[in-house]
């Protein structure tokens, strides 16, 4: 952020934390990329004029001073609120889980710019989803295409162990398809169908708009989204609290 005292930058709401009675700690996501956290005072109270602005989910324009120890947000313009986000539980945990997946692959001062758009199209097309099999979807493609960006690209050619062309497993230990022979030293290997391997192409490869106009099952979909959830808590190592609840609905 260099050495000035403030700066207007747009980000997206990532997450909110209780800091004392009145105010938040919103973690937020910016254009450049970078995760910020910053202190947005007195936006518990009924009458803050920037509250509504630094809600789950909003993308804004945000004016902020730089702090000791936290920056502190003084103002906000509303871009993006994403209400059709609220229209239903569904969609509110969809987006939950596309956002802890954002919080865990953006850092401070480490600028990406793949990070803040593919978000933002992400949560419109989550807004725009009209069923649980594309909300699964969406999830699932967000986390595939920002870990694939990010380095851990699954190995969906040929087998991840040994190389043969013809992989018919899927194993998240093993980093991707795996084939017949291999697939029985493994114990998290499960068959995959020929339609489920090219689905789990079409995550990466496809735009959100592709995918929203695409014919999938709910099975299939639910599939897609529980290996998404695996290779993303395997990759990042930690617990994905909100995309196991998105598996639960």
């Amino acid at each position: 952020m260099g050495s000035r005292k403030s700066f207007r930058t747009k980000g997206i709401v990532l997450d909110r934390t209780v800091l004392g009675e009145h105010d938040l700690i919103l973690t937020l996501l910016l254009e450049s990329g970078e995760q910020l956290r910053a202190v947005a005072k007195g936006v518990r109270k009924g009458k803050s004029r920037i509250s509504a602005r630094c809600d789950y989910f909003c993308e804004s324009d945000f004016l902020i001073y730089q702090g000791r120890k936290l920056d502190v947000i003084s103002d906000a313009t509303s871009i993006d609120a994403h209400r059709g986000l609220s229209a239903s539980p569904e969609k509110v945990s969809a987006a939950a889980a596309v956002c802890e997946v954002a919080t865990l692959t953006s850092f401070e001062e480490s600028p990406d710019a793949f990070l803040h758009p593919i978000l933002s199209r992400a949560l419109t097309a989550l807004e725009q989803a009209d069923d649980q099999p594309h909300l699964d979807l969406v999830v699932a493609a967000y986390a595939f295409k920002v870990l694939a960006h990010s380095g851990w690209h699954p190995e969906l050619g040929e087998c991840a162990v040994c190389g043969d062309e013809r992989p018919l497993s899927i194993s998240i230990i093993a980093g991707g398809l795996v084939c017949r022979s291999c697939a029985a030293t493994l114990p998290d290997a499960e068959p995959i169908s020929t339609s489920q391997a090219a689905w789990f192409r079409s995550l990466i490869s496809l735009r959100f708009d592709d995918l929203l106009a695409s014919d999938i099952d709910d099975e299939t979909a639910l599939f897609l989204l529980g290996r998404a959830h695996a290779w993303a808590a395997t990759v990042l190592a930690v617990r994905l609290k909100a995309m196991e609840f998105a598996l639960r609905l």
